[in-house]
Order: C-alpha cells, then sequence, then structure tokens
C-alpha cells in the first residue's frame, strides 16, 4: 500500500513539474545570417581561406615542376647534383606542407581569425539566448539549426527574432525562409 501511494504521489508530482517546464527554440544559423558583422566577418575569412588556398596550390604546382624538371634532367646529371636537386625539391615540399599546417592546422590561422571574428558574436548570441531565457523562464532552449536533431518544432516557440532584436538586429521575416 505504501508503494502504491508513494508511486501515485511520484507520478503526480513529475506531472506537476513537467507542466511546469517551458521550452523554445532559436536558429543559430538565421540569427548568424542575419548579423552584418557575422555575414562579414565570414567574407573575410572565405577571402583569407581562398588567398592561402592559392598560395599553398602555387607552391605545390612550383615542386611539381622542379620534380618534372628534375626527372627529365636526371640521365644527365651528376650524383652530387641529383642529391642537391632532390633535397631542394623536399625542402620545399617540407617548406609547403608546414604552411598549410600554419594556414588551415588544428590551431592554424585560419581557425585563430576565425575565433577573432566570430567567438565574440558567438558569445552575444549566447549572451542575449541566456537573457531572454531567464526572463521568459524556459527551462531549455534548443538549437534548430541544420544539424540539430528536432524533428518538428511549433514556430510559435521559435525565439529567434526575440534573441536577434534583444541584440540589436532587425530579423528578417522567418516565412520568407526555408528551415
Amino acid at each position: 500500500m505504501k508503494k502504491l501511494l508513494l508511486s501515485a504521489v511520484l507520478a503526480l508530482m513529475l506531472a506537476f513539474c513537467a507542466q511546469a517546464q517551458k521550452y523554445a527554440y532559436v536558429n543559430t544559423e538565421y540569427i548568424l545570417q542575419n548579423i552584418p558583422e557575422f555575414v562579414k566577418a565570414q567574407e573575410e575569412i572565405d577571402q583569407l581561406s581562398i588567398e592561402w588556398q592559392t598560395e599553398i596550390e602555387n607552391l605545390f604546382a612550383e615542386i611539381d615542376a622542379l620534380y618534372k624538371q628534375f626527372q627529365n634532367d636526371a640521365p644527365l646529371l651528376t650524383q652530387d647534383m641529383k642529391n642537391r636537386r632532390e633535397n631542394e625539391i623536399i625542402t620545399k615540399e617540407k617548406a609547403a606542407k608546414d604552411l598549410q599546417k600554419k594556414r588551415f592546422g588544428v590551431d592554424g590561422d585560419l581557425f585563430k581569425r576565425r575565433q577573432e571574428l566570430i567567438r565574440p558574436i558567438q558569445d552575444k548570441i549566447y549572451t542575449a539566448i541566456e537573457k531572454r531565457a531567464k526572463q521568459k523562464q524556459y527551462t531549455f532552449v534548443f538549437d534548430r539549426s541544420d544539424n540539430s536533431n528536432i524533428m518538428y518544432a511549433d514556430p510559435r516557440n521559435d525565439i529567434s527574432n526575440d534573441v536577434l532584436k534583444d541584440m540589436g538586429y532587425e530579423p528578417a521575416d522567418l516565412d520568407d525562409l526555408d528551415k
């Protein structure tokens, strides 16, 4: 009897707690696309990436040309000359790979620049979401960006435009977007 009574009380408490929770969601991708600083930062990062990739591709093309020239000249070269050319090619290839790692590696220049430009914007978004969640007493705020696992969400619970307004930006019409 005690177990049954305890189970009933526990079930009632859980039902009451579940009703008291409020949920909302945002689409951070949509929010980011409506922040001009982000769009500008993304364009700068894309441009840097293209410039650095071109620089690296040019180095590898130069190395490839040196290697082909070496293959053509190899029958006419002394062993000492072959060794010098091989070492030159190896040194240039190592330098190109080092530059590639420096630019695009895990802690490379592109990553650092992205952190410098985008991290403050992301922090600003997080702060605005947190502020809105506390004001409206949301228990959870989910992100409905492209990679989310939310299968359906009632548009009435989307606070993306509210977050943008809280941050001082004029949001686009959500109905025009293909989520």
